[in-house]
C-alpha cells in the first residue's frame, strides 16, 4: 500500500485511499450496512468512506494506519476462502492497537506506507493519493502476515487467527512445544484453540488421535446418579469441548472419530497406567484436578505427544479442604524446561463485550479481599466461616462445664 502526500502535526494532509482488487469480497469486508467500518472508526478515532473497491480513511497518520493494516489483514483473510465476523474485526483491531507501527513498517514495502507520523510518499497518482491493497487476489498480501505474525491454525471447516497478542503466543506455543499451560479467565479462547491446534496437527498427520479429558466436577451443584455408559455420564462435562471439536471439523467426521477412537473422550480419573503416544492430549477445567490426577495425567505422556492443560485458577469447584492440582503444578512446572506457561489476561477476553466488563468488575472486587478468599479460593472463605461457627460452641461449652 501507499500513502498520503504529507503529514503534518501526525494528521494526514488528504484522505489515505485503500483499494481492492475483488469487489465481491467487499459486502463482507465492510460488514452489513457497514458495520465492520463503523467499529473500525469508533475503536481507531478515524473516518471511513466507501466507494465501490477504494475507502477513504481520514484522522490522525498513525490511526489511519492501524486502519490500513486491519482493512488489509481482514482482505487477506477473505481472500483465503475465509468468513470475516465482528469478533475478526475485534481481534485484528485490538492486535493493531498493541502493535507499534515503528515495527509493522519493517518489510520492504515500508516506503510504501505513508501513513505513520513523520512520513511522506513518494507516490503521486495524477494528483490523486490512491493506495493498492496489500491484499492481492494472487494472495501475496503482507498486512495479515505482520499483524497476525503469520501464526494461524488451518482446520477442515475454518481458519483461526488470534484475536489478541497473548493468543498469538498461545498458538505458537501450542505448535511448538510439548507440553503447555493456558492460565486465565474466562473467554480468553484457551480450550478453543488448543482444539483447534489438536483438530490441526490431526488433519496434518502429524498426531494419531485426540483425546480430551476434564475432572468430572460439578460447578458448585450436586447432579446426582446420571443415567447411560460412560461416556454418556461425561458428556456434559465435557460439551464445550465437543462444541470446539465441530466448530474445526465436519460433523460425521468427528462423529465417525468418536467412534473409532482417533478422537477419545478419557474421563481424568480412568487415565492412570496408560501411555499416550502419537496424541494430541487437552485436559481442560484443570483447576478442578487434585494435585495426585495432575501428577497422574502429567506422566501419561507417551513418545510424538503434546500435551495441553487449561484452566481459570478463580474458578476452583473443589470441595472443602481440596489444594487444587492446577496451583499446585504452577509451583513445579515452572522449573521443568520444555513446558511452556501462557497467561492469559482480563484484556485478552474475547467473548461478549459485557463478559469483558464483568470479569474487570470481579477482579477489581477481589483485589479488595483478603489474600484467602481471592481468586475463587472458596475453601479459605469456608475455613473462616467454620472458624466463625465454632466459637460460639466453645464457648457455650465452657458454660457449661462451669
Amino acid at each position: 500500500m501507499s500513502g498520503s502526500d504529507k503529514n503534518n502535526g501526525g494528521t494526514i494532509d488528504a484522505p489515505l485511499v485503500l483499494e481492492f482488487d475483488n469487489n465481491r469480497l467487499l459486502p463482507e469486508l465492510y460488514g452489513e450496512h457497514g458495520k465492520h467500518l463503523s467499529r473500525i472508526e469508533q475503536t481507531l478515532d478515524v473516518s471511513l468512506a466507501n466507494r465501490g473497491n477504494q475507502v477513504y480513511v481520514s484522522g490522525p497518520a498513525e490511526n489511519c494506519a492501524r486502519a490500513e493494516q486491519v482493512l488489509g489483514a481482514l482482505y487477506d483473510h477473505l481472500e483465503r476462502g475465509a468468513e470475516v465476523t465482528g469478533g475478526d474485526v475485534d481481534g485484528a483491531l485490538r492486535l493493531s492497537l498493541g502493535l507499534r507501527m515503528s515495527d509493522a513498517d519493517t518489510d520492504e514495502n515500508a516506503d510504501e506506507r505513508g501513513a505513520k507520523a513523520g512520513e511522506k510518499s513518494n507516490r503521486k497518482n495524477n494528483g490523486k493519493n490512491n493506495v493498492k491493497s496489500n491484499g492481492k487476489s494472487n494472495g501475496k498480501g503482507t498486512s495479515g502476515k505482520k499483524l497476525y505474525g503469520g501464526v494461524a491454525l488451518r482446520t477442515q471447516r475454518r481458519e483461526v487467527l488470534p484475536r489478541s497478542a497473548t493468543q498469538a503466543d498461545y498458538i505458537k506455543a501450542l505448535l511448538e512445544n510439548e507440553l503447555v499451560v493456558g492460565l486465565g479467565p474466562a473467554g480468553t479462547g484457551k480450550t478453543y484453540l488448543a482444539v483447534a491446534a489438536a483438530a490441526t496437527m490431526l488433519v496434518e498427520g502429524k498426531v494419531d488421535r485426540i483425546i480430551l479429558s476434564r475432572p468430572a466436577v460439578e460447578a458448585g451443584e450436586n447432579l446426582g446418579f446420571l443415567p447411560g455408559d460412560m461416556r454418556d455420564k461425561v458428556d456434559p462435562y465435557l460439551r464445550p469441548l465437543y462444541d470446539a471439536l465441530y466448530d474445526m471439523l465436519p460433523g460425521p467426521q468427528v462423529t465417525r472419530s468418536l467412534e473409532s477412537g482417533e478422537i477419545e473422550i478419557a474421563p481424568l480419573a480412568f487415565m492412570r497406567g496408560r501411555t499416550l503416544s502419537n496424541s494430541f492430549v487437552i485436559l481442560d477445567e484443570s483447576q478442578n484436578a487434585t494435585p495426585m490426577q495432575m501428577k497422574m495425567f502429567l506422566t501419561r505422556m507417551g513418545e510424538n505427544s503434546r500435551m495441553v492443560i487449561t484452566g481459570d485458577p478463580s474458578q476452583i469447584d473443589l470441595p472443602f479442604g481440596a489444594k487444587s492440582g492446577l496451583k499446585d503444578a504452577m509451583e513445579i512446572l515452572p522449573k521443568v524446561r520444555g513446558v511452556d506457561i501462557i497467561r492469559f489476561g482480563e484484556e485478552d477476553v474475547v467473548r461478549h463485550d459485557m463478559v469483558t466488563r464483568i470479569v474487570k468488575a470481579y477482579n477489581r472486587r477481589d483485589a479488595t479481599l483478603p489474600a484467602g478468599s481471592r481468586d475463587g479460593d472458596r475453601n479459605g472463605a469456608r475455613k473462616r466461616r467454620s472458624s466463625a461457627e465454632e466459637k460460639p460452641a466453645e464457648k457455650q461449652q465452657e458454660t457449661s462445664n462451669d
